[in-house]
């Protein structure tokens, strides 16, 4: 179900809009997938930024079994 609501904008800004959608798509619609594209990038940047944490905090155990890893290639391979 769809809400409705009524923002005030900018002549400008409108003008921008309605270049943008041209005749096929209605502000309403534009301005909706405008919204749902921004907070679709900003939960995956909340998400990165989540991920980005557990990994430092954790980097140094993974580096030193990543070096482990790697030298057992290098012993099991000469």
């Amino acid at each position: 179900m769809k809400g409705k609501t009524s923002i005030p904008l900018s002549r400008e800004l409108l003008a921008a809009v309605d270049a943008a959608t041209g005749s096929k798509t209605s502000r309403s619609a534009f301005i909706e997938g405008v919204l749902r594209r921004y907070f679709k990038r900003k939960i995956r940047a909340e998400v990165g930024a989540r991920d980005r944490e557990r990994l430092n905090r954790h980097a140094a155990k993974l580096n030193r079994e990543m070096a482990d890893v790697l030298t057992y290639q290098r012993c099991g391979t000469g």
